[in-house]
């Protein structure tokens, strides 16, 4: 290429090939050098041409298509001017920046190896992933993973990517890539092409949809690791060529996988020498020319050995026991000279301990063909083993000994083209039947079963072949012709084709288990037959008076069949006061005291009341819970209608025995009225009536009348029959009640009656007329015993004191007198019915009997003792409670018997 400078450095011409490039010429005009090169270039045409002539000019002139022209060259001096000389260097740069490029990527690319070398394990990942997002950055790949075969067994995997901003997701770290590139085992190592990815599915579908490059790394085992480069395809021109990217790889996988593989290897080591450790176990080699053994670590420092690890032969010889030395010296010189490896189980002492040695399992190898070969070999601890066989042989020693001596027999069947055939039986067979198994197995089993359980053990060998596993009782002939029944228990098993093979059972001489279940059948049949027959009423239910079995006559009695009773609530025919009074007895119940009798009272529809004697025993588990009542009752309702007839009649002998001081009652009221009514009406002849006066006596009128009608109507109450089921009432009831019909009659008598009622109210359950009934038989005997006394002592002064005091959880009432007490010899009998010590015809002998009874049934007691002047009589009665748990179990203190004079 010419161009033609004027002196002043303009271009006059342009001649070759650079006005092509160029795409310009002068064309007659002197334009400045400066006009055709770039900036840089410029800069050097300072001055004139004979400035420039004395070095080489480097010039990059501007082309037609904005490329830079690189050009070398120099002036020569013309006549008119000077010449320009160039020639085009372009090439020469490219392969210079190339180079560089090289010697940049390369000197990259130690510069990472050295950094990973570098780099601790933790932080291994992280350091590649660095280089790799460096490596993509300088050129311009925009995803980028290196993809390893892992040491250790774990196949191909992406151990490090790089995406730029905004590239596809490819690959993500960790991710497996098995049969993705198992396509490329086993290829030259070379880069691959799009084209030649694309035929290649599993590869294809990896690498994405875009342009892909991969570069290898080979080693002697073939290729280990892959450099992913999508979407992604060098130029031909470019600065790195197959055998860059390839050093570049080899740079980043090489370090990468040595570390990876040390670190596998340590890993492995350690995990060896743990494994050793646990089991006690370790290598060991035998050094025929030095005559010593070489030791593993652990196994070196259980021996002793030295730094090396080495101890002499004849000393590890007497670590080993006695009993196996001999045979272990002498299988260790044979494989020696015949290369012949064995194993063997010995006892070796630990650190020169001769108390315990432990048994080894020695396993040698011989390799090699020299003279003398390599003998090595393997120690592995198995004493655990050993004494795991000693337990086992033990154990089947004693099982051996307890199937001798097991009252049971133990046997085996054979199956044989379908049937089964006895082949063994344990020796306890002849002790409990006195046949040998060749006898079994010449005459049958079938012969020696009982005719009548033929069909039960035929059935038997059916299911057992059907089911694989049957259990029946039937009865066997032992040799002295007597019968046994057997407990037969029987499995079959089966081969791996599911077809029978054989069966293993037992016999199990369950005789006398047999014959006492059949007694206590009978037994039950004879129990049954005595509770359904029984004229008592016997039941089972549970603590919240759920019927759980009642027999006939209890159904009969409420009118239903015995199996609707099954799940009835016995409560349905109490009320709710007899059902709480009910549930509070069971309550009561304890395995101490699991027994309690009672009377409670039904309510029957259509029909009246019924009293039944009922007795309840609890049935209690083993933490005291009440888990059943077995009840047995008897229907008492006509004896509590003559008990009532005769408290009813006790009641009128009582009004009889009162009508004589009654009648003084009513008199006195009659005779005020009477005369109030004779003064009035002679006030009212003499025409001496004052409504003062009138009116006064029409008022004493109507309390006299008021005073006759509430004697009137309390003799109509006291009179009538007592309520069905108890009342709570306030025992002063009772009091006020006796006094209103005695009071008048006692002070017509000179009897003083004196009250200590205190001022505490409190309740008691029962019948307020009987205990009424009671009081007045109380102060009656005691007013005939004091008047007897007063006949023959005129100056004696009768006193009665009727007292109430609250003791503990009880209420009691006392009727004291001054007459002189009663004999003791007859303290033990006043309460007997007909006892009396009244004259013939002046008493019954059932006041006391029937008023100890009426207290008893309201759950008191009655006693009498003699006090400093008379007799003394206490009605104990229990005081009403919220709560079970506010009665107390104890009774008042003092409960004696006894009357005071005469009694009736």
């Amino acid at each position: 290429m010419l161009l033609a400078l004027d002196p002043q450095g303009r271009v006059l011409g342009i001649a070759g090939a650079l006005g092509v490039r160029l795409g310009r010429s002068a064309n007659g005009q002197a334009l400045p050098l400066a006009d055709f090169v770039t900036a840089n270039s410029a800069a050097l045409l300072s001055g004139t041409p004979e400035q420039w002539a004395r070095d080489c000019l480097d010039l990059d002139f501007i082309g037609n298509d904005g490329r830079a022209l690189h050009t070398r060259g120099w002036l020569t001096a013309t006549r008119d001017g000077w010449l320009f000389q160039a020639m085009d260097i372009g090439d020469l740069i490219r392969h210079q920046e190339a180079g560089d490029q090289r010697r940049q990527a390369l000197l990259h690319a130690g510069q990472a190896a050295e950094r990973i070398r570098l780099a601790s394990a933790s932080l291994l990942p992280q350091v590649t992933t660095e280089l790799l997002e460096a490596l993509a950055l300088r050129w311009r790949v925009p995803c980028m993973a290196l993809a390893l075969y892992m040491p250790g067994g774990q196949g191909w995997q992406v151990y490090a990517q790089y995406r730029g901003h905004g590239a596809p997701g490819y690959w993500q770290e960790g991710q497996r890539l098995g049969q993705e590139l198992a396509d490329l085992h086993g290829r030259a190592p070379q880069r691959w092409s799009w084209s030649q990815l694309s035929q290649h599915p599993r590869l294809f579908a990896l690498l994405g949809d875009g342009p892909a490059f991969l570069v290898p790394y080979v080693e002697i085992s073939g290729i280990t690791a892959w450099l992913f480069c999508a979407p992604f395809e060098p130029d031909t021109d470019s600065a790195l060529g197959d055998a860059e990217w390839q050093q570049v790889c080899a740079q980043l996988a090489g370090p990468l996988l040595a570390r990876l593989r040390d670190q596998s290897q340590r890993h492995e080591g350690g995990r060896l020498e743990a494994l050793q450790g646990m089991l006690g176990a370790g290598w060991w080699e035998y050094l025929p020319a030095t005559k010593a053994v070489l030791l593993a670590p652990a196994l070196a420092h259980a021996w002793q050995a030295d730094e090396q690890g080495r101890l002499p032969l004849e000393n590890w010889l007497q670590q080993v026991h006695p009993a196996d030395r001999d045979e272990f010296r002498a299988r260790l010189r044979s494989a020696e000279l015949n290369g012949q490896g064995f194993t063997q189980c010995l006892r070796l002492y630990l650190s020169g301990a001769q108390e315990a040695a432990i048994w080894h399992r020695v396993q040698t190898q011989v390799q090699g063909t020299a003279t003398p070969p390599r003998v090595f070999g393997f120690l592995l601890d198995i004493s655990d083993i050993k004494a795991q066989e000693a337990s086992a042989a033990a154990a089947h020693a004693r099982l051996r000994n307890l199937i001798a001596s097991a009252p049971a027999v133990i046997y085996v069947l054979r199956y044989e083209d379908g049937a089964l055939l006895p082949e063994f039986c344990s020796e306890s067979l002849g002790p409990m039947l006195g046949w040998t198994l060749a006898e079994l197995q010449q005459g049958g089993l079938a012969e020696r079963v009982h005719p009548e359980d033929h069909d039960i053990f035929f059935a038997r060998s059916r299911s057992l072949l059907r089911d694989g596993q049957v259990s029946c009782r039937y009865r066997l002939r032992d040799r002295q012709g007597g019968y046994h029944w057997l407990l037969d228990e029987v499995r079959l098993l089966r081969n791996e084709l599911g077809q029978p093979q054989e069966a293993v059972g037992i016999w199990l001489d369950v005789t006398e288990a047999t014959l006492a279940a059949e007694r206590v059948r009978e037994s039950e049949e004879r129990y049954r037959i005595l509770v359904e027959d029984s004229p008592a009423m016997i039941c089972r239910y549970t603590p919240d008076l759920v019927l759980r079995f009642a027999n006939r006559p209890l159904a009969d009695y409420l009118e239903c069949r015995p199996e609707e009773l099954a799940g009835a609530n016995l409560g349905a025919w109490l009320s709710d006061e007899q059902r709480q009074t009910f549930q509070e007895r069971l309550i009561g119940l304890t395995p101490e005291q699991p027994v309690s009798t009672a009377e409670i009272c039904l309510q029957l529809p259509g029909r009246e009341h019924a009293w039944w004697i009922w007795a309840d025993r609890g049935v209690f588990d083993e933490h005291g819970r009440l888990l059943e009542v077995q009840a047995v009752g008897r229907d008492n309702t006509e004896v509590r209608k003559a008990q009532q007839q005769l408290y009813q009649g006790a009641k009128m002998a009582t009004l009889g025995e009162m009508a004589t001081g009654l009648a003084h009652e009513m008199n006195q009221p009659l005779n005020v009225m009477r005369m109030a009514v004779a003064n009035v009406l002679k006030r009212l002849a003499n025409d001496e009536v004052q409504v003062d006066y009138l009116r006064d006596k029409l008022l004493r009128i109507e309390a006299q009348v008021q005073r006759a009608a509430r004697i009137v109507d309390h003799m109509r109450v006291f009179g009538r029959r007592s309520d069905v089921e108890q009342q709570l009432f306030d025992p002063r009831e009772a009091v006020e009640g006796a006094l209103s019909l005695l009071s008048e009659g006692l002070r017509g008598k000179g009897v003083d009656v004196r009250l200590a009622l205190g001022a505490e109210r409190f309740a008691v359950r029962g019948f307020a007329d009987q205990l009424e009934q009671v009081l007045i038989n109380l102060m009656v005997n005691a007013r005939d015993a004091m008047l007897g006394k007063k006949e023959k002592e005129p100056d004696f002064a009768p006193s009665i004191l009727v007292g109430l005091e609250k003791r503990s959880a009880w209420a009691e009432l006392r009727v004291e007198d001054n007459g002189g007490g009663i004999d003791p010899r007859l303290l033990e009998k006043i309460f007997e019915p007909f006892f009396t010590t009244k004259p013939v015809g002046k008493g019954t002998g059932l006041g006391l009997s029937v008023s100890y009874g009426i207290v008893q049934q309201m759950g008191g007691r009655l006693s009498a003792e003699n006090g400093v002047e008379g007799a003394c009589f206490r009605i104990a009665l229990p005081l009403f409670a919220d709560s079970p748990s506010q009665v107390p179990g104890e009774e008042p203190a003092a409960v004696p018997t006894g009357l005071a004079g005469q009694h009736g």
